[in-house]
């Protein structure tokens, strides 16, 4: 448990600063192209490469890659892993390569897939066509990035992978304040930032794989564990990716309602993810190369152990800050993002789809504990059964929603099938018998119910209202901001002090 924490602590560390810079990012695109047609085409344009960069480089690929390379590591030695990332490199960068010359050469028909809602306004989809073609090669390089990430993360190497996005921000924050004003169209500076970031996240890892001895040389020539993670990962692209999957939907939903629907949606989804990113997602890369370990070791108990202890950090951490969202969703969006060109009406659009996606938090962060826990088994084909449940559940959803709540229904119906995810991943997880709840889950969710109960109202009582919100100044709004979050974790914690919750006790019998 001690170094399932302090891993985490690495990595939240690392993307906390991260995600940081991304709130400031989002501030100043929101101030300077708001939610208009510009940032609406940007969002799709840089979404698109995200999308399958998540599916294929951060998610199937790493998911399958990662069990494999730690079990060539605990049982064939350096040397095996060095042939391993060698033949992998040769193959994910050919991939790699056609996918992006496609993407670039291609833009228009990518658009017309990924965002058919823009045809019917010309300005809007050649515009996002163009910055498509420019950000598009985005993917070769961040894919890379990521398959660097898996190497170290496997050598339990976690903060520089974590720092690295840091950089994706800074690059675009300058070229949204500096480049912008020098361009025709001053939205394209955001594309180009995109594409010079991706360059220098890929030149940042270098040195750092050169130190592990482990810096890919490409080669025709194979090795067993390549046809190994092709047989994990062709089920895993659908496994890992419904969440993915899921948003990408509502983007090409929310192209035909209003302007503005993606950049609202765009908004609030970047302020849910801040918690998962920091939290959820740091555990989830701690997690799962642990687990890959004691599978290949055929350690099960510890397997249990390890799945336990992350787990009870999830309910621990995941609730609060999934009440807190929920709660303090217009606060949150006024304070970020009330400036410039987005206006009342902005704020009140993305409040409402961040309190829809807030309710979803929690099965997101369970679904990246769990998953990993058929992947380091190399059980690809659970998480596919569920994912397909999970996606059609989310059609479903957002086709009876979206009428009534327009984009506000697309973030429901995306939260119902989180949870619906993570409820049949933990149903398959006790029907195989590969996971057993420790003792002690019903007093500590008396303890987490009652500190969350204590918090809420915390909140609600010293929140200013709407309209004050509103017409506070940027530095009133940031001072109630962080002095209610400030006071509700401290309500949080003392409550649960009180309520006999002993942190070194919980990690001892963790």
């Amino acid at each position: 448990m001690k170094r399932i924490i302090k891993a985490a602590v690495t990595v939240g560390s690392m993307t906390m600063i991260s995600r940081i810079l991304g709130f400031l990012r989002d501030v100043i695109i929101a101030k300077y192209f708001g939610a208009t047609a510009g940032a609406d085409a940007f969002f799709v344009a840089f979404k698109i490469p995200n999308f399958f960069r998540r599916l294929f480089a951060e998610g199937a690929f790493s998911q399958a890659f990662v069990p494999v390379l730690a079990e060539a590591k605990e049982k064939r030695g350096k040397e095996a892993v060095k042939q391993l990332v060698d033949a992998i490199a040769f193959r994910l960068g050919g991939i790699l390569l056609l996918l992006t010359a496609f993407g670039v050469f291609g833009s228009s028909l990518w658009m017309m897939v990924f965002a058919p809602g823009f045809i019917d306004d010309p300005e809007k989809f050649n515009l996002a066509s163009d910055m498509l073609a420019i950000t598009f090669p985005y993917l070769l390089l961040i894919s890379l990035v990521a398959f660097s990430s898996a190497i170290m993360n496997t050598y339990s190497q976690f903060a520089v992978p974590a720092f690295t996005p840091v950089f994706l921000n800074l690059v675009l924050i300058s070229f949204a304040v500096f480049v912008s004003p020098l361009l025709e169209i001053p939205v394209m500076a955001l594309a180009w930032g995109v594409l010079v970031a991706g360059v220098v996240q890929l030149l940042f890892h270098l040195p750092f794989l050169y130190k592990l001895g482990l810096l890919p040389h490409p080669t025709r020539k194979t090795d067993p564990g390549v046809g190994e993670v092709k047989r994990l990962m062709i089920p895993a692209l659908f496994g890992v990716s419904v969440a993915q999957i899921n948003l990408l939907v509502d983007t090409i939903l929310a192209s035909f309602l209003v302007t503005g629907s993606v950049s609202w949606l765009y908004y609030s989804d970047r302020l849910m993810e801040f918690p998962l990113g920091v939290f959820g997602v740091a555990l989830a890369t701690v997690v799962l190369p642990g687990l890959s370990k004691k599978a290949a070791n055929e350690n099960w108990q510890g397997f249990q152990e390890d799945l336990d202890s992350a787990l009870r950090l999830v309910f621990l951490i995941g609730v609060p800050a999934m009440l807190g969202l929920l709660v303090l969703a217009q606060p949150l969006v006024v304070s970020l993002f009330h400036y410039g060109a987005f206006t009342n009406h902005d704020v009140n659009m993305a409040s409402m789809s961040l309190m829809a996606y807030s309710f979803g938090l929690l099965g997101f962060i369970l679904v990246k504990i769990l998953a990993p826990a058929f992947y380091a088994r190399k059980d690809m084909k659970t998480p596919v059964k569920v994912a397909i449940v999970a996606l059609v559940a989310n059609m479903v959803f957002n086709l009876l929603l979206i009428g009534p709540f327009a984009h506000v229904g697309l973030a429901a119906a995306t939260s119902i099938s989180a949870f619906m995810n993570a409820g049949l991943l933990f149903w398959y997880l006790r029907k195989q018998k590969v996971f057993a709840p420790q003792a002690g889950w019903f007093k500590l969710s008396v303890q987490i119910g009652l500190a969350n109960l204590a918090m809420v109202v915390f909140i609600i009582w010293l929140d200013p209202l709407s309209y004050e919100w509103l017409e506070f100044d940027v530095w009133q709004r940031l001072g109630w901001l962080m002095m209610i979050v400030i006071g509700a974790i401290c309500v949080y914690g003392a409550a649960l002090l009180a309520l006999g919750l002993n942190p070194k006790r919980f990690i001892r019998k963790a």
